[in-house]
C-alpha cells in the first residue's frame, strides 16, 4: 500500500502549538500512549486535547487507536524523519549518527558560522 508523502507545511502547522508540541514529546516517550495520561499531565480539558490530538493525527504525525472506551496514540516516527530529511535538503551537510551523543559532535570539525565568516563589507544588501 502507497501512501502519499507527508505535507510537511501541514506537520509545522500542526507542532506550532506549545500543546500540540507537549503532546508529541510526551508520546515519542512511549511505544503507545494513552490519552488518561494526557488528561492527567496537561492543563486543558479532555476536549481540548480531543482537539490537539485530531490535529496532530490529520497532520500525520501521530496515529489514534481506540480499544474499548479507551485512546491511544502512537508517534509516527517515518513521518518525523521525512520531515528531518526535507528540512535537510535545505542545509545538506554531515549528518549526525543516529544514536550519537554531544560528546562525539564535539569530536566533529565545527564549521563557523555566517556572522564569522563575513565582514561588513559582503553584507547582503536588502531593498523592497
Amino acid at each position: 500500500m502507497s501512501r502519499e508523502p507527508v505535507a510537511v507545511t501541514e506537520v509545522f502547522k500542526a507542532l506550532c502549538d506549545p500543546i500540540r508540541w507537549s503532546i508529541v514529546q510526551q508520546v515519542a516517550q512511549e511505544e503507545e500512549f494513552a490519552c488518561s495520561i494526557l488528561e492527567d499531565m496537561l492543563p486543558v480539558s479532555k476536549p481540548t486535547i480531543s482537539y490537539h490530538t485530531k490535529i496532530l493525527t490529520q497532520a500525520g504525525v501521530i496515529e489514534v487507536r481506540k480499544r474499548g472506551r479507551n485512546y491511544f496514540y502512537t508517534l509516527r516516527r517515518d513521518v518525523v524523519r521525512e520531515v528531518i530529511d526535507e528540512l535537510w535538503t535545505l542545509a545538506p551537510g554531515d549528518r549526525p549518527e543516529v544514536g550519537s551523543t554531544a560528546e562525539d559532535e564535539a569530536r566533529q570539525p565545527r564549521r563557523p558560522s555566517h556572522a564569522e565568516t563575513s565582514s561588513d563589507n559582503d553584507a547582503p544588501l536588502l531593498t523592497w
